[in-house]
Order: structure tokens, then sequence, then C-alpha cells
């Protein structure tokens, strides 16, 4: 398990900041549950055990600069 500053990553950034709202709209409306919180835990619980822990022991670098 990681602690401290998470790697950044450009190419990650971008693609979260350019994913369109027409595609996630798309998808909530094909796959039921898509974009629901906590169901993460009813999928795949042991991802979802880890990610909560991981984005409690990390931060991001610009959470530097709040």
């Amino acid at each position: 398990m990681k602690f401290g500053m998470r790697t950044p990553s450009l190419k990650l950034s971008l693609k979260a900041r350019t994913t369109s709202k027409w595609k996630r709209q798309a998808k909530k409306a094909i796959i039921p549950g898509y974009g629901r919180k906590g169901m993460g835990w009813v999928k795949n619980p042991r991802k979802a055990a880890y990610n909560k822990v991981y984005r409690k022991t990390t931060f991001s670098f610009w959470d530097l600069f709040k």
C-alpha cells in the first residue's frame, strides 16, 4: 500500500477532464448501477476496500496548493 503523495499523471488527468457528459449519460442509460454511490462495494468489495484505504493514505500534488 502506498503512503504519501501520489505520482502525478498528466495523461490520466487529461482523460478525466475530457470524458464527455454524453458518454457518461449513455453508460448510465445502458449499464444498471453505473455512477451510483456504493456500487463498487457490490461489484468488487476487495477492490473497493483497497481504494478506500488508498484514498485516505495518499494525497494529490494539487492538494498541496489547497
